[in-house]
């Protein structure tokens, strides 16, 4: 029977605070059995795949148990502490041995009455409506019959409901239908029963069907164990892939194999840029601002988009559309101690210089103090990456998923250059433009290129082209 202390204890469960994300991993725990809370108290840190967050726990209470240590990575909707909200200590430790007692069936846990409190607002309230019961004589279905509409419809009988889902990600869930494979008949070999790529390739890799042996036919022979891999500790490190390392893993494989790459490069003489810079550095309207090559190579981005509003788009696969956005979230690549992360500026496009330079250094200390929130690294359209930091010339970058375009700026450098007619030591970097070939042609992405050079050689343009 359920007493009253246990019907107090209430269950918060691993939240999703991101754009669907399945997992995140505990960094930190606030908190310790025994310890009051109060409701929007925070009570740990976890890092998703997109950044680390922390969480407040929605009641009132004291907590009974945390359920992970940290370092752990906890699947979205899996219940990582239990507080007592009728404020009762933790009770001690049962007795070794009880006498036993008739089994009860439990009560089931009552569900408050209302619309739910979750990690940000409330839920949907819960419905009162109740179905009349169906008149009329019970039409039995076939076996079979259920077994193809289970299929069909994801549910089925309550007969049927012994048969668990497979658990797979929705990679492996794609490459299943891709390869026709049925999950079900699929043989796990993950953690916790789920099924990998692996798994799914060994599936769909048809096995021949061996004759059958004749009464005098000999011994098969002993199959010998695959040989184990040995690694030397003293020699190599292997570093688990989780957090932003695996999401920025999955989003490159992602996007290098569905979106066709190209990408142009032109050098360009930003001598004059240079100077403007250091002009801008003593103007009094960018005081207190950060003023660097980087804010006007963002700001000549955002007029050759003006200019070529196509480049700021995106593929619809499911509608079989180009998105063109009338507007521009400019994400700017930012290499942190937790892995490359993407924030964007909202709205850049309607930004004068001053607050571009604001939020340009509003982004990267953010970013360098691991606080970018999981909202500041969504909905970008179109990326600039400066590997010139590292004194690399340029790259060949990959696409931001759901990007049309990204820039590399490489490294500023004094090289001899002919200018009016005269080779003089010129200030000169690269710059490389990756685009989306399905939705950008060559046409389209010379010209953006070419317009970014063009004001980096020209600052002027800044003013007569914007």
């Amino acid at each position: 029977m359920t007493t009253m202390t246990e019907a107090s204890v209430r269950e918060f469960k691993m939240p999703d605070v991101g754009e669907g994300l399945t997992e995140a991993e505990i960094l930190k725990w606030y908190v310790q059995p025994g310890d009051t809370v109060t409701d929007g108290q925070v009570v740990c840190e976890v890092e998703t795949a997109k950044a680390a967050v922390e969480l407040p726990i929605p009641y009132d209470g004291v907590v009974r148990s945390l359920h992970f240590p940290e370092g752990t990575t906890v699947d979205v909707g899996t219940a990582i502490i239990a507080v007592d909200v009728a404020g009762g200590a933790a009770p001690a430790e049962a007795p070794a041995e009880q006498p036993e007692a008739a089994p009860e069936e439990p009560e089931p846990e009552a569900e408050p009455e209302g619309r739910q409190p979750v990690l940000v607002g409330y839920g949907v309230s819960t419905s009162s409506t109740k179905r009349r019961p169906r008149k009329g004589p019970e039409v039995s279905v076939p076996a079979p019959a259920q077994a193809i509409q289970t299929e069909l419809n994801g549910h089925g009988h309550a007969a049927l409901a012994e048969r668990p889902r497979p658990l797979a990600k929705p990679p492996v869930r794609k490459l299943a239908k891709d390869l026709g494979v049925d999950l079900a008949m699929v043989t796990p070999s993950g953690p916790d029963g789920i099924i990998t790529r692996e798994d799914v390739h060994a599936a769909a890799t048809p096995t021949s069907t061996a004759p059958t042996a004749a009464p005098t036919a000999a011994p098969a022979a002993p199959v010998a164990p695959a040989p184990v891999a040995s690694y030397d500790g003293a020699r190599e490190t292997r570093v688990p892939v989780k957090g932003v390392r695996k999401a920025t893993a999955a989003a490159m494989v992602g996007s290098a194999f569905t979106a066709p790459h190209v990408t142009e490069f032109v050098t360009v003489d930003v001598t004059r840029t240079m100077k403007l810079v250091e002009e801008l550095k003593q103007d009094k309207e960018m005081q207190g601002l950060r003023v660097n090559p980087l804010l006007l190579i963002a700001k000549a981005l955002l007029v050759a988009i003006k200019r070529n509003p196509e480049i700021n788009a995106s593929w619809d696969e499911a509608n079989q559309e180009i998105v063109v956005k009338h507007y521009v979230n400019l994400g700017i690549a930012a290499a942190t101690p937790r892995g490359l992360i993407v924030p964007n500026i909202k709205d850049a496009h309607d930004r004068t210089l001053p607050q571009l330079a604001e939020a340009l250094g509003e982004l990267v200390s953010t970013a360098r103090e691991g606080k970018t929130s999981p909202a500041a690294m969504q909905g970008g359209t179109v990326t600039i990456t400066n590997v010139g930091v590292f004194g690399v010339d340029t790259g060949t970058p990959i696409l931001n998923p759901g990007e049309s375009a990204i820039l590399a700026v490489g490294a500023i450098k004094l090289q001899p250059w002919v200018h009016k007619g005269k080779v003089k030591p010129r200030q000169v970097t690269t710059l490389a433009l990756s685009f989306d070939h399905r939705l950008v042609d060559g046409e389209l992405g010379s010209k953006v290129l070419a317009d970014v050079a063009a004001v980096l050689e020209q600052p002027k343009r800044l003013i007569t082209w914007a």
